[in-house]
């Protein structure tokens, strides 16, 4: 027999935009089901953002203990046992899963299934012997790792972030398809751990930044003995588990024990029969508007699936409009202007807004601000002075623009996306006063700089003295 279920949200997907739509739903008090076909957490929790950025606190703790002697400390080679490496990870991950688990949602009202949900018609998804009829459907399938069309990558065991993170034992020779942020990341992790790292790119590695602040970080790569190469394009992949081969087109040959493919993400659109839903997609992902609604109006998407910004705290961000419009009706859409990103190697790049190439592009005149992580003070006293804060402003100081290449980049990063997002002009960061010695004294110091040629001005030092005059 076919069950039937009414609900007023259906959410089909429990990665991280998924569950904030269905936990959110339920609490406001809509029947809300929710479907998934694998594990509770999605790609962030099991095989993303959370088991990557264990490996990256790991492989830090390795890495400090050979680079001590600058601090009067020897360096020691740290004994790197990869499978509590790995223990570590996934005990990260089972720490943070109660908040993403089953038992947790059904304890706040939602129907938890488990399967592929596939679409009968505009208003009806199946899954196994169960139609779900539902007001509105939220589709938050995510994404995947994409294959590059390699002649011989189907024919060698290849890794992805789907199963990089199961492997017990250090790679000898890590060889990395992609020098995006999650190749780069894992590069430098890797490499800390004890393998021997080779990143074939083949355009430039982290483009999606300012490439004068990535320079930092790739250099600071290159120095830790990762090999990075730019412009480069693979003819062919042979070997077997172990010893695998890539061959360049320059005719280049690069051995190595492990191979992972870091070169973009597929939406994952297959197999939901969304064209018996009336929902318009591509190879990209599923066609939104800025409501995030789909052609079907009772359908919305959110998350990796629409392509654009793969980001978990994008789906969050879309999650949070789709409550907005499915519940009380009030009009939302997705501006994108003032979404973050970070990238966790070491240093990190963290970014918000316009780059200085995409904001001369826009506008006729533009301040360019930069302080050194040398001129700090907490930066001199950890000996992490690589890097700098880089602000892009209009002629009337409003911020269009924050690039942040040092420590902590990620964390002080916050003030600058709630300036650029409230309006928020460099005065009034210039006047907060900053606790000493901190990193966050960057902000301050890169937001003063814009009024110091004002501030000590040949008509401002007239005017001093002028005032001098009563005394």
């Amino acid at each position: 027999m076919v069950k039937k279920i009414k609900a007023d949200i259906c959410v089909i997907g429990a990665g991280s935009g998924g569950l904030s739509v269905a936990a959110g739903a339920a609490q406001l008090g809509a029947r809300t089901v929710l479907i998934e076909r694998g594990l509770m957490g999605g790609d962030c929790l099991n095989t993303g953002c959370v088991p990557s950025k264990a490996l990256i606190a790991a492989a830090k703790h390795a890495f400090d203990m050979v680079d001590g002697e600058r601090f009067g400390i020897a360096p020691a080679k740290p004994k790197v046992d990869f499978a509590k490496v790995n223990a570590h990870v996934r005990g990260v991950i089972d720490a943070i899963a109660p908040n993403d688990s089953v038992a947790r949602f059904e304890g706040l009202g939602v129907t938890v299934m488990k399967g592929q949900g596939v679409f009968k018609d505009r208003r009806t998804l199946v899954v196994g012997n169960t139609e779900i009829r539902a007001r509105r459907f939220v589709i938050a399938t995510g994404s995947r790792a994409g294959v590059p069309p390699v002649p011989g990558l189907d024919t060698v065991p290849y890794l992805t972030n789907e199963n990089l993170f199961e492997l017990t034992v250090c790679p000898a020779h890590l060889i990395i398809i992609g020098g995006g942020p999650i190749g780069m990341e894992m590069a430098q992790a890797h490499r800390r751990l004890g393998a021997k790292v080779t990143v074939i790119e083949a355009a430039v590695a982290l483009s999606k930044d300012d490439p004068e602040l990535t320079r930092i970080v790739l250099d600071q790569l290159m120095r830790e003995g990762i090999d990075i190469l730019e412009g480069a394009r693979i003819a062919s992949v042979a070997g077997e588990e172990g010893a695998i081969e890539v061959t360049l087109e320059s005719g280049k040959v690069i051995k190595g024990s492990h191979l992972l493919v870091a070169a973009g993400r597929i939406a994952n659109v297959d197999g939901m029969g969304l064209e018996k839903a009336g929902v318009k997609y591509t190879p990209r992902g599923i066609n939104v508007d800025d409501s995030l609604r789909t052609a079907n109006r009772r359908i919305y998407a959110i998350g990796d699936v629409i392509g654009g910004l793969q980001f978990t705290h994008v789906a969050g961000y879309h999650a949070g409009l789709v409550i907005r419009s499915a519940l009380f009706r009030v009009p939302a859409k997705a501006d994108y202007a003032n979404i973050p990103w970070v990238t966790f190697t070491d240093p990190e790049i963290a970014h918000v807004g316009e780059t200085e190439e995409q904001a001369r592009a826009h506008y006729k005149k533009i301040n360019v601000l930069r302080w050194q992580f040398g001129e700090n003070d907490r930066a001199q006293a950890t000996r992490q002075t690589d890097g700098h804060i880089k602000i892009i402003t209009d002629m009337h100081s409003r911020i269009l623009g924050c690039t942040i290449v040092g420590p902590e980049a990620g964390e002080l990063l916050l003030p600058w996306i709630l300036a650029k997002s409230r309006g928020i002009k460099l005065s009034a960061m210039a006047g907060i006063v900053a606790p000493y010695p901190t990193l966050s004294e960057v902000s301050k110091r890169v937001a003063g700089s814009y009024y110091t040629p004002t501030l000590f001005s040949p008509k401002t030092r007239a005017l001093v003295k002028f005032l001098r005059i009563f005394g």
